[in-house]
């Protein structure tokens, strides 16, 4: 009797241990924030995350004078000034999971700005042009490196554009039938999302694979900001009152997400389990983040870490696949970058690869064979 239950622990801890990448976030989630500090300054703000925990976002350095982007290490520790072009400011608002690092900064003089490109983990700064224009600023970055964002035309037109792999090359998107776009999202299969402005409103939209193509997202008003490898699509939308939305695959369909009890909400990121984080107005008019995961929207201002440490008015740009959440908020009377993090149940992780699965039953099948195995060695008769 003993070694049956032995056997059946040890098989449950073996099932449970397969198993553990299926199970979803639960109600126990215990959290952890953490300041990211700065390069020097006062504040800092965090824009952008990638699946290791890298951080990406702008400080001001020491005497505030000056602001410049950077990238942290992985799961926040760190921050490393990533300088400038030239000029006095920069800003990072996407990293990929290689570590490149997409923004814009000034130039010599701060006479204009220029989206920038950086190698792996941040290494040096490369000007991606403009396309004949006057500046550009870039807002997103997939695996392959391929940049989204947007670009002054020298008749001051704003148009968004795509480039190849590393940041190589710059390709106009085009417009929905108006003059300018936007761009702010990219996947890692290069659908881009953006804003297309045909007065007197912003329509959201989506491009096919490698930004391919432009269609219509939902009603306008609207704007997209970030976008899934699903092509799940957020953003905000609505004139008197905005709300954040998500969309499904492709972006097909609108669901609005609603609020945190005030009038207006903003979705800023959302991670392959499709969750969606952003903030919200309370009924006070306070501004607080939030998380849109399985239905449920949660303020995560009132979770009991970030109340207890001090944190206020939280805004939350972006997530990662590891459900780590980044963005910025006001601690002892100063903007600061944040991470927040669930430090004992992992949030959802992507749904499997067939492989995962076959993993799972290779498992299985290991422990039938284990088990046949030790009743062999006991002395029962094992049938062909």
């Amino acid at each position: 009797m003993r070694q049956k239950f032995s056997e059946f622990k040890r098989t449950a801890i073996l099932l449970a241990a397969i198993s553990a990448a299926f199970v979803p976030a639960t109600a126990s989630a215990e959290w952890s924030i953490t300041d990211l500090g700065t390069l020097g300054g006062a504040n800092s703000y965090a824009s952008g995350i990638n699946d290791s925990g890298q951080v990406v976002g702008y400080s001001y350095v020491v005497g505030d004078a000056a602001y410049h982007a950077f990238l942290t290490g992985v799961n926040g520790v760190g921050m490393t000034d990533l300088g400038t072009l030239g000029g006095t400011y920069s800003i990072a608002y996407g990293v990929n999971d290689s570590g490149q690092v997409v923004g814009h900064s000034y130039t010599v003089g701060n006479a204009a700005y220029r989206a920038f490109i950086t190698g792996t983990n941040g290494d040096g700064m490369a000007d991606l042009g403009t396309l004949g224009g006057t500046s550009s600023f870039a807002r997103g970055i997939n695996d392959a490196g391929q940049v989204a964002g947007g670009y002054r035309t020298m008749s001051g037109a704003q148009r968004a554009f795509i480039t190849g792999a590393n940041g190589i090359g710059f390709t106009d998107l085009g417009t929905l039938g108006g003059a300018g776009t936007t761009a702010y999202g990219i996947n890692n299969s290069g659908q881009v999302v953006g804003g297309s402005y045909i007065p007197p409103n912003n329509h959201a939209f989506i491009t096919g694979t490698n930004g391919v193509g432009m269609a219509d997202i939902g009603s306008p008003p609207a704007t997209a900001y970030g976008i899934n490898d699903s092509g799940q699509v957020v953003g905000t939308a609505g004139n008197a009152a905005t709300h954040a939305f998500i969309t499904g695959a492709n972006g097909a369909g609108v669901t609005d997400l609603g609020t945190l009890g005030g009038t207006d909400s903003f979705a800023s990121g959302i991670n392959n389990s499709g969750q969606v984080v952003g903030w919200s107005f309370t009924a006070n008019y306070e501004q607080h983040a939030f998380l849109y995961s399985n239905g449920v929207i949660t303020d995560l201002n009132l979770l009991a870490p970030v109340a207890a440490a001090g944190w206020i008015e939280l805004q939350a740009s972006d997530i990662n696949n590891r459900g780590q959440i980044v963005g910025y908020g006001t601690l002892n009377g100063v903007q600061r970058a944040f991470l927040l993090e669930d430090v004992v149940t992992p949030l959802p992780l992507p749904v499997p690869e067939p492989e995962t699965y076959a993993m799972l039953l290779a498992g299985l099948g290991l422990l039938g064979f284990a088990g046949r195995r030790r009743r062999g060695a006991s002395g029962v008769t094992l049938s062909a």
